[in-house]
């Protein structure tokens, strides 16, 4: 049986990240998604690990062949996308998928997978909290903090089109309701 795929999805600085890190240390049966990029990659970020790293005119080949389950052009000239390939390898073992997403992204993957996948968006309690945890990671400039602080007030209108919100208002809290959220969706 192939496995189920669980997506979670939310503006930068929401915490998905965090808590789908949490989820795969704790489930043996889950495989992450290593989602493809465009864009940069940060002194922290290892290829094949956080992203699979490639040049614009790289992934806008890979979407003529039609190698992704979804993609978006995220930022001008910075696309993000999930391969086709990546989701393969995690379902033929009959693990489950995990996905950390973009929104529009994640709603794509939901659309094509149905009943087998389960949306959550992970929302922060507020815009201020939001821009408060994007400054304290240090990782951008003014310009693309309000780049993301806008790209943010957008991607929460897309909430209500998830399967489920999850607001990380406390992390620990956050924590245990989305190993809540897996445990029922795989049983």
């Amino acid at each position: 049986m192939k496995g189920k795929l669980l997506i979670f999805s939310a503006p930068s600085g929401s915490g998905k990240t965090t808590i789908v890190k949490h989820l795969l240390s704790l489930n043996p049966s889950l495989g992450f998604s290593i989602s493809a990029t465009s864009r940069p990659k940060r002194d922290n970020e290892v290829d094949g690990k956080d992203y699979y790293f490639m040049s614009p005119e790289q992934f806008r080949q890979k979407i003529e062949l039609q190698e992704f389950v979804e993609w978006e052009e995220v930022y001008k000239g910075q696309y993000y996308g999930t391969l086709k390939k990546e989701v393969d390898r995690i379902r033929n073992t009959g693990n489950h998928v995990v996905f950390d997403v973009d929104v529009v992204g994640g709603l794509n993957i939901k659309k094509q997978y149905g009943d087998d996948a389960l949306a959550v968006f992970v929302q922060a309690p507020s815009i201020q909290v939001l821009e408060k945890r994007l400054r304290e990671r240090s990782t951008e400039d003014d310009a693309s903090l309000q780049k993301r602080l806008g790209k943010a007030i957008e991607e929460m209108e897309y909430a209500s089109s998830f399967d489920l919100i999850l607001v990380n208002d406390k992390l620990d809290d956050a924590l245990k309701k989305a190993q809540t959220i897996v445990s029922n969706f795989l049983t």
